[in-house]
Formats: structure tokens, sequence, C-alpha cells
């Protein structure tokens, strides 16, 4: 899949289930983010295996270590499947700051404009800077969504 030779980083679909995923899990939690215990938790209960068209879960992979995950799928929170989301994203403490958070969701904003008309995110507001110097726009009185991108005019939202 992709990587980035300069910081050694390999990206690939990624299925949380390896002893790597769970040390990133356990990362996460104990920095108070708990979007990687619900995704383990939807994955293995089967309710969400980013199995639908067009979506995809990665893993950003330093050697044997796990450094950053972020999925895409379909928005279950907008009717169709013209909405894609950006889920799960998180990178370890180790390699933040490198540039890697920013290949994740590139790596998902180029699957999400083969699928989608509209990429849509939920990010705590610490991250609202990120997501907007990717190009991503600030969205008020929506409940689910802090940030859109447009990805296609010719696509329908249905």
């Amino acid at each position: 899949m992709a990587g980035s030779p300069d910081v050694g980083y390999v990206l690939k679909r990624l299925r949380p289930t390896a002893p790597a995923f769970v040390a990133l899990k356990e990362e996460s939690r104990l920095e108070g983010y708990w979007m990687l215990v619900r995704l383990a938790d939807s994955w293995s209960g089967g309710r969400n295996k980013f199995l639908k068209r067009g979506e995809a879960l990665f893993g950003a992979w330093h050697g044997r270590e796990l450094a950053g995950v972020c999925g895409l799928n379909i928005d279950p929170y907008f009717e169709g499947r013209g909405h894609g989301r950006v889920r799960h994203l998180f990178v370890s403490a180790r390699h933040r700051r490198s540039g890697l958070g920013r290949m994740l969701v590139e790596t998902v904003i180029d699957r999400a404009r083969h699928h989608f008309a509209v990429l849509n995110t939920r990010a705590p507001q610490e991250a609202f800077g990120f997501y907007e110097r990717l190009g991503f726009q600030p969205v008020v009185g929506e409940e689910f969504v802090t940030h859109r991108m447009m990805l296609s005019q010719d696509r329908k939202g249905g």
C-alpha cells in the first residue's frame, strides 16, 4: 500500500485483532480517548468490519509497531451512501508531529473520492485545526459532524 520512505511508515489495510493493535488501543485509552476501544468492540461484535462499498480501515506501521490507525465508513448518520466518514483516527504519542496523521487522513480522502460525494468527521476540539489544514470546513449546528469536505459535484448525496 502507501508508504513514506523518509519516516519509514507503511500503510496497509488493518484488522484490529493483532497484539500491536491491542497496545495502541491501550495507549489511546490511557490518554482518555475511547475511539480504538469502540473500534475493537464494534469489530468483535460484527457491527462494523469496514466491508461495505468504499469502506476501509488502515494501519500505519513503523517496523513491527502499529503507529496509527484511521478508517473510512459510510456515514451512519446520513441516509443513503453519498456521505463517507473519517473514523477512529489515532496516532501514537511517539509518532505525532511526524506527518503520520496527515498521511492517514489523506489516504482516507483519496479512497473516499472514489466512493462518496461528501466526507464528514466529528473531531475533538484539539483536532479542529488539523482537519481545517487538510481542507475540511467547519460545520455548525449538526450533532454528529464538526467538519466536512465536499469531494465531488457529480456524485449525489444519496
